[in-house]
């Protein structure tokens, strides 16, 4: 909006950048151009602004379909004015020459021409289709049919406006019908949420199954291994019971070897010391047997001595001191007669 200062019977405008400015003296253009700065004569002035910043016209109009449904189109289009000049011409910008307003609607105006234009073009597709086929085609199919009928309609070239971006949301029917067709899809996804839940259960069991039979087979693997090592154990005891029997019986043999060896020599160190004494006594024997009875008598009174302590009585009969004494006698006269020999 233009920003008007008086002094005096004379006002001064002042625009801004994004506006275009034109200044009339009864038919006569004074002054075109963009953010324009200038004194006026207010009595015999004509000021109109136009807007050069793109602007946005917002959509909502109904159509009704094939399959007689009512739907709503909403969305927005942005245009901007390419020829200010042609367009004060076709649609009044004027401003007050105080306030520096505009004193009609010039903007609506635009933006009831672009809606009816656009609602135009979208009306021939919706009248055309059925209720599912726009909703299946989306908002796209009606954008590009509107792009391409206000690139080139002469309504716009005559206004000199051009039209910058059409943005259309999805067609939307009324409240009930949307429930309606949602309600298929809605149970097809609860159906497919409750294939996915028995889906789920049914994995979930066949898991606990597989668990169950894992374990039962650990169980039996475990029982058969357990029992391995009994009938290992039992092996293992017997074969240590028939290792320590062959071992004692190996120890006994040992033993009953060393027994009859040990045996075999006493024995015949026995038969060694035997013998010995028997030969000793046999030479006695022999010795005893060539000496006189009374060297044998000595002897066994020698033997006799030294086997009795003490000797309370003695009794010595004359049969016996006979024969010494006649030996003794004998040997004396022996010995006489060897010394008379040798003399």
């Amino acid at each position: 909006m233009a920003e008007i200062s008086g002094f005096g019977p004379f006002r001064h405008l002042r625009a801004e950048s994004a506006s275009h400015v034109l200044h009339y003296e009864g038919v006569t253009l004074r002054r075109s151009g963009r953010g324009l700065a200038f004194w006026f004569w207010p009595w015999s002035a004509s000021l109109a602004e136009v807007p050069l910043d793109d602007r946005e016209v917002v959509l909502a109009f109904h159509g009704r379909t094939t399959d007689f449904q009512d739907v709503v189109v909403q969305g927005a289009i942005g245009y901007r004015i390419v020829d200010p000049a042609l367009l004060a011409q076709r649609v009044d910008f004027s401003i007050d020459s105080r306030r520096g307003t505009h004193l009609r609607q010039p903007l609506e105006k635009i933006a009831s021409a672009l809606t009816q234009l656009a609602q135009q073009l979208c009306m021939g597709r919706v009248q055309a289709a059925t209720l599912r086929d726009l909703l299946a085609g989306g908002a796209s199919p009606l954008r590009d049919i509107i792009e391409a009928g206000m690139t080139g309609a002469s309504l716009l070239t005559d206004l000199g406006l051009e039209v910058v971006s059409v943005r259309l949301e999805p067609v939307r029917p009324e409240a009930q019908v949307e429930r309606a067709l949602e309600a298929p899809a809605r149970e097809h996804i609860q159906e497919s949420a409750d294939e996915a839940a028995f889906r789920r259960r049914a994995l979930a069991v066949e898991k606990e199954r597989a668990i169950a039979e894992n374990e039962l087979q650990n169980k039996i693997e475990l029982a058969r291994r357990e029992s391995q090592l009994i009938d290992q154990k039992g092996a293992n005891a017997r074969r240590e019971a028939t290792e320590n029997a062959e071992a004692a019986r190996i120890a006994a043999e040992a033993a009953s070897v060393r027994s009859h060896i040990d045996a075999e020599a006493k024995a015949d160190t026995t038969r060694l010391v035997d013998g010995a004494r028997l030969a000793i006594d046999r030479e006695r024997m022999e010795v005893y047997r060539t000496m006189p009875p009374s060297v044998l008598v000595s002897l066994a009174a020698q033997e006799l001595a030294s086997k009795l302590q003490r000797i309370d009585h003695l009794q010595i009969t004359p049969d016996l001191l006979a024969p010494l004494l006649s030996s003794l006698v004998e040997r004396a006269g022996a010995k006489e007669l060897s010394k008379g020999a040798a003399r």
